[in-house]
C-alpha cells in the first residue's frame, strides 16, 4: 500500500488538532509538514514526536506558509488538507489554488455542523464547516465512489 504524503496548513492551533484527530493513528497517511502564517517565529520548529506519535520518530516540521511551492516542487504531495479557523474565503481558495498549480490535491479539514469532526471516514466532500468565528458555509458537495 502507497502511503500518502499531505502537508496540512493551517494556524498553529486548528491543523494541530486536526491532526491529532484525523492524521495521527492513520497508517496510510505521513503528514510530511505543517505550515504557519498567523503565529510569529513558528517557522522552523518541530511538532514534537511525543505528540506526533510513533509513526513520526523526528517530529513534523513547521515550515512558514509562503514556502508551499517549495514543498510541493518535488511532485511527491499527494494532498494539502486546510485545517483553518479564522481566515477568509478569498485565502483558502488562494491557497487551494497554489496547492493544486504544485500537483498536489486539496482538501478542507472538516467538521459536522456540530463542530464534530468525521474521523470515521475520509470522503472528498466538502461540506459545511465551522471556523471559530462561528462561520458556517456550506461549499459545495461531491462524493466520490470507493
Amino acid at each position: 500500500m502507497r502511503i500518502k504524503r499531505v502537508i496540512v496548513v493551517g494556524a498553529a492551533g486548528r491543523d494541530f488538532h486536526d491532526f491529532n484527530v484525523v492524521f495521527r493513528g492513520d497508517a496510510g497517511v505521513r503528514v510530511v509538514a505543517f505550515t504557519a502564517a498567523q503565529i510569529p517565529d513558528i517557522d522552523g520548529r518541530v511538532y514534537p514526536p511525543e505528540l506526533a506519535g510513533p509513526n513520526y520518530p523526528e517530529g513534523i516540521p513547521i515550515r512558514a506558509e509562503n514556502e508551499l511551492e517549495a514543498l510541493l516542487a518535488p511532485g511527491d504531495i499527494d494532498e494539502v488538507v486546510f485545517a483553518y479557523s479564522d481566515v477568509t474565503h478569498e485565502h483558502v481558495m488562494h491557497m487551494a489554488s497554489r496547492a493544486l498549480a504544485g500537483g498536489a490535491d486539496c482538501d478542507l479539514a472538516r467538521c459536522d455542523w456540530r463542530g464534530h469532526h468525521d474521523c470515521a471516514r475520509r470522503e472528498h466532500l466538502c461540506r459545511g464547516f465551522a471556523f471559530q468565528s462561528g462561520w458556517v458555509s456550506e461549499l459545495a458537495q461531491s462524493r466520490t465512489s470507493d
